[in-house]
């Protein structure tokens, strides 16, 4: 076929997913530790009402700012982190995915610059990219918790710094802000008119003591959600964003012309999720604990590697020192019959850094385990 430069130098400088490139790699027959998705299905009653709202006609456009009765509910469990939110500051969105682009394409314009954290999550840099701004990362190491320096963010910071982003729980890190870093980083935000993106969709997934969210009495903030953790149905493509309802209304509008409005019959299920089956968030959460345990303890007993304790989300980020790079280690560990991803394709910051998700089975979980210890005996180093 022949090629007549369709496709603007913009996107042809994109590059794929390090975690897509390891997921082609791999078969049925692999241990799966590079899923980030719970190895759950949603609870049968939530898709039960799922397919009552199919049944009962909710087939058709609805609201560009989503379901307002689903708005005004998360509002509510929303309000313990900000006391003032009303279903006017909350916004349905196609996945959390779709609600940081529109946030980006709508704050931020070329020429400015965001700060986001290395490693992190991967879609940050690219969205950036996307928008005309300059991606510049910040380092969050292991030896501090995978939570950043105020000295280093300060150092970072210029004129053209428009806004940060923070994630916790942190992907791929499983890094958690107490609530004095969130303090401090709000403070230093404030002091620059910065705004904060927060990325808050491992929310409901926190280990020891519990969640700090970014909303608070600082105004500049937007915090990014999601539905696809909490119950498990990550192919639902149902996320929310939380912030002051004017902008709300202004960022409405580049949600609608970009998707018109979010889809109908899952936001009936999910209201009824939020006001039913918390139980079912909690119970799978103490299971990802149990995991946790299993995982960091069997880790941390092959040499040359080293694992912090995750205090959220689902993953384990141990740094390696096994004298290969990341890649290197995970393609090993892949023709053994395990998928892990590299740290790199978290950020070059992340090399020297394998993440394990432990959103599958203590069987595989031990199973492989159990290969990478052989293999790593193996190793001549």
């Amino acid at each position: 076929m022949e090629d007549i430069n369709v496709i603007n130098n913009q996107v042809r400088r994109m590059k794929l997913s390090g975690i897509r490139k390891m997921f082609k790699l791999a078969d049925e027959t692999t241990i799966n530790l590079g899923l980030g998705q719970p190895d759950f299905q949603p609870p049968e009653d939530v898709i039960e009402v799922y397919w009552k709202a199919m049944l009962d006609g909710n087939n058709c456009y609805g609201s560009t700012y989503g379901f307002p009765a689903l708005r005004d509910e998360i509002a509510h469990h929303q309000s313990k982190y900000r006391s003032d939110l009303i279903g006017e500051n909350i916004m349905i969105t196609v996945g959390a995915t779709q609600a940081l682009r529109i946030a980006l394409e709508s704050t931020v314009d070329k020429g400015n610059e965001v700060l986001y954290p290395e490693p992190g999550f991967v879609l940050y840099a690219p969205q950036i990219r996307l928008t005309g701004a300059k991606p510049v990362p910040y380092p969050v190491h292991q030896n501090n918790d995978f939570i950043p320096s105020l000295e280093k963010l300060e150092e970072l910071r210029t004129s053209k710094t428009k806004a940060i982003i923070v994630n916790s729980p942190g992907n791929p890190t499983g890094g958690v802000f107490a609530e004095k870093a969130v303090k401090q980083i709000t403070e230093w935000a404030r002091e620059n008119d910065m705004l904060i993106i927060s990325d808050e969709v491992y929310e409901m997934m926190v280990y020891e003591g519990n969640h700090v969210s970014f909303l608070g009495d600082y105004d500049n903030v937007i915090s990014i959600n999601s539905f696809s953790k909490t119950f498990a149905m990550t192919g639902w493509r149902i996320g929310f964003m939380v912030t002051q309802s004017d902008w709300i209304e202004q960022i409405g509008k580049l949600h609608y012309y970009t998707v018109a409005c979010p889809p109908t019959p899952p936001q009936h299920a999910i209201l009824y999720a939020l006001k039913e089956r918390l139980d079912f968030v909690e119970n799978m959460t103490r299971t990802f604990k149990k995991r946790r345990d299993v995982i960091v303890s069997r880790l941390n007993d092959i040499p040359g590697i080293d694992c912090i304790t995750p205090k959220g989300a689902f993953y384990a980020f141990p740094s390696i020192d096994l004298g290969m790079s990341s890649d290197k280690f995970a393609l090993m560990l892949l023709e053994k019959g395990v998928l892990a991803t590299p740290g790199n394709a978290f950020g070059p910051a992340g090399e020297g850094h394998i993440r394990f998700s432990y959103a599958n089975s203590t069987e595989n979980i031990h199973k492989a385990m159990d290969i990478i210890e052989e293999m790593v005996e193996g190793l001549d180093i």
